[in-house]
């Protein structure tokens, strides 16, 4: 009985050992890489000094394109930006035009006053700042529901790099593709369906010239791209963080609406 008892208990151990582990689903496997390259990827772009950016301060000269053709031969421009829904943009060497966005409202200042800036203007900037690349690494990231998916190795912008893919609760997308050797941002791409006429566009920014600035790694050269045509181009002087801006910089309000006669004086 007791041998009986013993070969029992030696079957089970050994069948207990033999069990093999319960494996990953493949699903999750492919989000723990993705996860890992973005991590790779903030940590490249310089870790906390990155994620604890609160504003920056840019000056550079911006280019114009309409169907891949320039527009005029580039202006100087200032981005006075606020994380995460407060920027201004100064145009000319006199700063004397500047378009400014806080929170989903829009204006453009020039010497007739502060007028509410056109509504498709301020609808293409929302939409981008939403997919802007301090957006998705910086809040995307942490929203529930958050999928993310590895695509592997891949060429953007004639370099070797790494797409991941995210995917928001609202089934809002963006591809992200990482230099294969530095894990640094090198092309962002995402596609939405313009409400009137239905159609699909696809809206891309390849980022260049990197170069530390205060513990930041950050490229001086953003091209952006709709529907495969150049659509502007920044390169950059110089740029700060974390100065302080003020808040009367992002403040402002309508003087004066166009659509109306002037007073008469």
């Amino acid at each position: 009985m007791k041998r009986f008892i013993f070969i029992l208990l030696f079957a089970a151990a050994a069948a207990a050992q033999t069990t093999p582990t319960p494996a990953i689903p493949i699903d999750q496997q492919n989000a723990a890489k993705a996860r890992a390259l973005l991590d790779q990827a903030i940590e490249a772009l310089g870790g906390n000094a990155y994620l604890n950016i609160e504003d920056m301060t840019q000056e550079g000269r911006t280019y114009s394109f309409h169907h891949g053709d320039p527009t005029g031969a580039g202006v100087l421009y200032w981005r006075l930006y606020r994380f995460p829904d407060k920027e201004r943009d100064e145009l000319t060497k006199k700063r004397d035009i500047a378009y400014v966005y806080n929170g989903d409202q829009g204006f453009e200042i020039t010497f007739k006053g502060i007028r509410a800036d056109d509504p498709k203007s301020v609808a293409d900037f929302i939409r981008r700042r939403k997919y802007s690349l301090e957006w998705v690494l910086r809040r995307w990231l942490n929203e529930p529901g958050m999928a993310l998916f590895y695509d592997g190795p891949a060429i953007a912008a004639q370099r070797d790099t790494v797409e991941v893919t995210l995917v928001n609760s609202h089934d809002e997308s963006v591809d992200l593709y990482f230099d294969a050797s530095t894990h640094l941002p090198v092309k962002k791409s995402f596609s939405w369906r313009d409400p009137t006429d239905k159609q699909r566009n696809i809206e891309e920014e390849v980022y260049d010239n990197y170069k530390p600035v205060e513990g930041v790694m950050t490229p001086y050269s953003v091209t952006r791209f709709y529907n495969g045509d150049m659509a502007n181009q920044r390169f950059l002087n110089s740029i700060r963080y974390n100065t302080g801006l003020n808040d009367s910089l992002f403040n402002v309000n309508a003087t004066y609406d166009p659509s109306k006669p002037a007073p008469r004086k």
